[in-house]
């Protein structure tokens, strides 16, 4: 990672980390990088936070700045982006949004021609620029770009979902939970124009309460909705609409593990599942593997982040691949996660197997799991040390095929994080603080 952009772009905190300064220069170098031949050609979409206004005008007036003509899709998916710039031929995309944070942070997301997400090369060299430790030429005269108010941009994107996963959803009763982020743009819309009756929730931005007790990560309100109502399916987006998490008809929440079970399922039926593999974090329960195992489908497993999961799907050209956070990638359709594209999937096979999400789910059993994070001095050396490896071991080995443990540190801080998996929460609970009581214990 460098020092501006991680595994998800340039994030922090609007105006003090993240700056208009660096928004404005980050426009700047990718207007006269992908300039250099002809007028460079960008799309850029934001998400409903209060800042993302600032950050794309930003970004905009530094790609015009040196030559760029710039298209503003406005508020939208993350993936909308990510489609659109391979469609339409674009030289790059970005993307305003901090996905699920809270309404003060915001990010900035960078995608090539391909849609996939920009080479760390490139964001290095950006970096270089945002730090003033390198120059470049700024256009003048007829070499300014202008913008473009694109508004059509966000039909194509629509018309690519409905297209891809055709549907009938006549009689079908959908409630969403909008996270009052980039899904209120378009999923009530997508979803009737296929024939469903919709009714949303969390579906006013007004520039604070993006991801406020709602959306993916707080979908409580939405169970209760599943509970109280007579609806077929629920689903809850995050604020940048790339995740999704479903409801089933008894308010149970239907997480990245449970789709990634029911879709795998179904394409492995169709006989569309590439070498029968599905592509899943090591943080995926072990209730999923379980599961695949009785059902003969393979998995690969990949270091957490939706940027690995991507990596080694392209690499074997796998079907489908994802994260238990709901971060679920097709591959046959897009480069990146899409909470619509996912619903769209889940109700695919809901109408074709005339079955309900709690029945094409009722042969998982997700285990219980317990995360712990636990500060450390040096994490690397934590990991390295010989007696808290044999404590592991040892819980691993009670553990057996009932359960696992997983150590690993975190990327960002000097953590370490401890995750068990076992038949009880207080299996979960004893295994995990035995190995955190004896890293305090050894003062690690």
């Amino acid at each position: 990672m460098g020092k501006y952009f991680g595994t998800d772009g340039a994030r922090g905190l609007a105006n003090e980390s993240l700056t208009l300064e660096m928004a404005i220069r980050i426009g700047q170098y990718l207007g006269w990088y992908y300039g250099k031949q002809h007028h460079a050609k960008i799309i850029i979409g934001k998400d409903t936070r209060l800042s993302s206004d600032m950050f794309e005008m930003g970004l905009a007036a530094g790609a015009t700045s040196t030559g760029a003509n710039v298209y503003l899709l406005g508020v939208c998916p993350t993936p909308s982006i990510s489609y659109l710039v391979q469609k339409e031929n674009f030289d790059c995309g970005i993307m305003v949004s901090a996905s699920h944070n809270p309404y003060h942070d915001n990010g900035i997301k960078l995608f090539n021609h391909l849609g996939c997400k920009m080479n760390p090369e490139i964001e290095l060299e950006i970096e270089k620029y945002i730090d003033h430790k390198c120059s470049i030429e700024l256009a003048h005269m007829d070499g300014i770009g202008k913008v473009i108010e694109w508004d059509e941009g966000l039909e194509l994107y629509e018309s690519h979902l409905k297209e891809n996963v055709s549907l009938d959803l006549t009689g079908m009763k959908i409630a969403v939970d909008l996270a009052n982020g980039s899904a209120t743009s378009c999923a009530v819309e997508t979803l009737e124009s296929l024939g469903a009756t919709v009714e949303a929730i969390h579906s006013s931005p007004n520039g604070v309460n993006i991801n406020t007790k709602c959306g993916s990560t707080h979908p409580e309100s939405l169970q209760e909705m599943m509970k109280d109502g007579d609806y077929n399916v629920g689903f809850a987006f995050d604020g940048d609409a790339d995740r999704l998490i479903a409801v089933n008809e008894d308010g149970d929440l239907i997480n990245g593990d449970y789709i990634l079970y029911i879709c795998g399922c179904y394409l492995h039926d169709q006989g569309l599942l590439k070498d029968n593999v599905v592509v899943t974090t090591v943080m995926s329960n072990l209730g999923l593997y379980h599961a695949f195992d009785a059902k003969g489908i393979q998995y690969e497993q990949t270091a957490v982040g939706d940027k690995y999961v991507f990596e080694c799907m392209k690499a074997h050209d796998y079907t489908i691949g994802g994260e238990q956070s709901g971060h679920i990638i097709f591959n046959e359709y897009e480069n990146t996660g899409d909470g619509l594209m996912s619903a769209l999937q889940l109700l695919k096979v809901m109408v074709s197997t005339k079955k309900s999400l709690k029945q094409l789910s009722e042969d998982l059993f997700i285990y219980p799991q317990l995360l712990v994070n636990t500060p450390v001095k040096d994490k690397h050396k934590t990991l390295e040390d010989k007696e808290l490896n044999a404590v592991i071991d040892e819980v691993a080995k009670e553990l057996g095929n009932d359960g696992r443990i997983l150590v690993r540190p975190s990327g960002t801080e000097p953590l370490i994080r401890v995750m068990v998996e076992a038949k009880t929460d207080e299996l979960c609970k004893e295994y995990v603080y035995r190995v955190i009581d004896f890293i305090k214990e050894k003062g690690l």
